[in-house]
């Protein structure tokens, strides 16, 4: 039994791990892909209503920065997502960590060794607080603080005590709940920019020798003990010798929940072997977390659409690609008939080998009774079905452009060569 608490072992854990010129590497492609996010989400309704605050507003402070780039991120359903934590860390970590350094004048390998540091807490907070605690709280928004925060303190270079009350007062801010879902409101896309917010004030505010508590975890009157019926507390600093969790976080191809890839991926396959208009019935085997956040049989509008796993395995199985174009008012009402003969439901394997791993299948019966099945135990993006650094940048160029940025292939290599050292380019 330690006589520190798991806030200052997960510090010193952290701080102690060391840093290979290829993890700056894969850290500098999941900045871009968060960045590439961003600049794509300014394109959308919500994206458009926070330019215009913004520009109202001014927000010239990191803090604020920092909120309204991770927003941004998180809009369109096209960020990363770390499987054991259920996090999405880039649109917290990198918006608080690129914020930062840009007010400090830091160049790229003291961000990207952030973004490292924001990751790894972000996820072990995340991997510790238990399956419970995703029904009601969404982990980006909890766990997120933590891994903006010390993203903030590495580039602050605060010492081990300062830093842990970083920590504890990140925590002390952490909230996000589900209940937009509900409504298909907006609100989703402040629990990023909340979390980046949050950690990024806690750093800066520790900077000053402003305290928070070192047991904010599992004190008794702490976050286990508020939010978490069945934490898993060991999670924060098991396997401190392991990858960093940023090379163990998912990209996604697909711009809609994290859930539904797998099946989108299994249904993909199976388009190529069924003729057109000849399916009677859709089957999808799951786990239970997607059948809470995306069974949702008849979506009425983009953002709820790609929160159905029933309107996501339609379109996999009749478009190609599964784009944005595929979650639009005509795209539904053109999937309405065949979205209503997608049968979802709980199985195994797929119920027990969640969070660690994200798998779905997907049966088919076409006309005459025929009955065909393609299984996912990791869907495309994932570390075991990994996009290569060609995919990731191609992404991030129709991200980009989507965005209306005029040179995209400029701020991409700006952007990857972060792991040589390079200054941080212009973004907003």
């Amino acid at each position: 039994m330690s006589d520190r608490t798991l806030t200052q072992q997960l510090t010193e854990l952290i701080v102690a791990k060391p840093i290979a010129p290829p993890d700056l590497e894969h850290a500098a492609l999941l900045t871009l892909d968060a960045i590439a996010n961003a600049l794509a989400g300014r394109t959308s309704e919500p994206g458009a209503i926070l330019l215009r605050w913004a520009e109202a507003t001014l927000p010239t402070d990191a803090a604020r920065r920092a909120f309204l780039l991770g927003t941004l991120t998180h809009i369109l359903e096209t960020d990363d997502l770390h499987r054991a934590s259920v996090v999405h860390p880039g649109c917290v970590v990198v918006p608080a960590a690129w914020a930062v350094a840009a007010r400090e004048g830091i160049r790229g390998h003291a961000m990207l060794r952030a973004v490292l540091w924001g990751f790894e807490a972000a996820t072990r907070v995340g991997m510790a607080v238990g399956p419970s605690h995703y029904r009601l709280w969404h982990n980006t928004a909890t766990c997120g603080p933590y891994g903006s925060a010390m993203a903030t303190a590495a580039l602050l270079h605060l010492d081990l005590p300062a830093t842990v009350h970083a920590l504890g007062n990140a925590g002390a801010q952490s909230s996000g709940l589900w209940q937009f879902l509900e409504a298909g409101t907006m609100t989703k896309h402040l629990h990023a920019g909340r979390a980046a917010e949050a950690g990024v004030l806690a750093a800066d505010l520790a900077r000053y020798g402003f305290t928070g508590p070192a047991s904010m975890l599992e004190g008794a009157k702490g976050w286990f003990a508020a939010t978490c019926p069945d934490p898993d507390p060991d999670a924060v600093t098991r396997a401190p010798d392991g990858p960093w969790q940023l090379l163990l976080t998912s990209i996604k191809p697909w711009p809609s929940c994290r859930h539904t890839h797998p099946a989108i991926d299994a249904a993909q396959e199976l388009r190529h072997r069924i003729v057109a208009g000849t399916i009677e019935q859709v089957e999808v085997e799951t786990y239970p977390a997607a059948l809470d956040v995306c069974d949702r049989p008849q979506p009425q509008s983009d953002y709820e659409a790609k929160f159905s796993l029933q309107h996501c395995v339609a379109a996999a199985l009749t478009r190609e690609p599964v784009d944005f174009a595929a979650f639009t008012a005509p795209a539904r009402v053109e999937l309405a008939e065949l979205r209503g003969r997608v049968i979802v439901r709980v199985a195994d394997p797929y119920a027990s080998a969640y969070p660690q791993a994200w798998g779905s299948a997907v049966t088919v019966t076409v006309r005459g009774g025929e009955r065909l099945t393609v299984r996912r135990t990791h869907a495309k993006g994932d570390p075991e079905a990994a996009l290569s650094p060609i995919e990731l940048i191609a992404k991030a160029r129709m991200l980009m452009n989507q965005g209306r940025v005029r040179e995209p292939d400029r701020l991409i290599d700006a952007i990857l060569a972060l792991s040589d050292d390079a200054a941080l380019p212009e973004l907003l």
